[in-house]
């Protein structure tokens, strides 16, 4: 059994739900956060519960557009997450068993937090774009899963990528991140599928009913808002600001680890 206190739980679901959508990565700290709380065994159903947190918080904030695509499953919104999700769906089956390693070990963190902080600076600098969704295209889709695709490395932000693609295809910043958010939900419901896959395989980790709920909820709560606020923060302002965060966060990681501290 992980002894997992319910404070721990609530932190960690704070972590999660917070830096799913604020594009600074939430597998990297939540990793940072498992590793200062001493809970590194704490790591598969804990982690597929508090993404299946963050998940219900999209799902809410989209509700109309997933109704919109039961009642019109070919519709061109639906066929824009489908072509989105195909690069992550590839890359994903292909090394998965590379990430894992890789995620485990967490040796490269903080060298992917300041690779996503230089993405985050170069999209934040190029000349604002005007297009909205109803401008998107198929080829806008398949540019941002592709970024999308490149998140699978645990400190590389996916919500950062996918907002720098739209910016980088003049999606208007709002846009860029309302379908960022939207191309989350298949992706993440899918990485749950394949984490219960893993769990019914036996690699599971015990711990108590009441730390998991806590997490779980914590995180939906704490990523809806995060949604909510993630778009309007973009109407106005910049992406830089998170930028210099991940790279002040990536140097600590990259000092601790050479030290032998973290």
């Amino acid at each position: 059994m992980v002894l997992l206190s319910k404070i721990e739980a609530f932190i960690l679901g704070i972590i999660q739900g917070l830096t799913e959508f604020i594009p600074i990565s939430s597998t990297g700290h939540l990793y940072i956060g498992r590793h200062l709380f001493g809970l590194d065994e704490a790591g598969l159903f804990l982690d597929t519960m508090l993404h299946i947190g963050t998940l219900l918080a999209v799902i809410v904030v989209y509700k109309n557009e997933l109704l919109q695509i039961i009642k019109k499953p070919f519709g061109k919104l639906s066929m824009l997450l489908i072509v989105g999700t195909i690069p992550a769906v590839i890359i994903g089956f292909a090394f998965n068993d590379l990430f894992e390693s890789i995620s485990k070990t967490g040796v490269t963190i903080g060298w992917e937090f300041i690779f996503t902080g230089f993405i985050l600076w170069m999209a934040d600098s190029v000349k604002k774009g005007a297009k909205q969704m109803h401008d998107l295209s198929y080829g806008d889709a398949i540019f941002i899963g592709s970024f999308q695709a490149a998140a699978i490395f645990p400190a590389v932000s996916r919500s950062g990528l996918t907002i720098a693609a739209g910016l980088f295809r003049k999606l208007d910043r709002e846009t860029a991140a309302y379908f960022s958010f939207l191309l989350s939900i298949p992706v993440i419901a899918g990485g749950i599928v394949m984490k219960f896959g893993d769990m019914v395989n036996g690699h599971i980790e015990a711990v108590s009913l009441g730390s998991l709920l806590i997490a779980t909820l914590s995180s939906a709560l704490f990523g809806y808002f995060a949604v909510v606020w993630m778009i309007n923060f973009l109407k106005k302002k910049s992406l830089k600001v998170f930028a210099v965060y991940v790279w002040i966060l990536g140097l600590t990681v990259v000092l601790l680890q050479v030290t032998g501290v973290f």
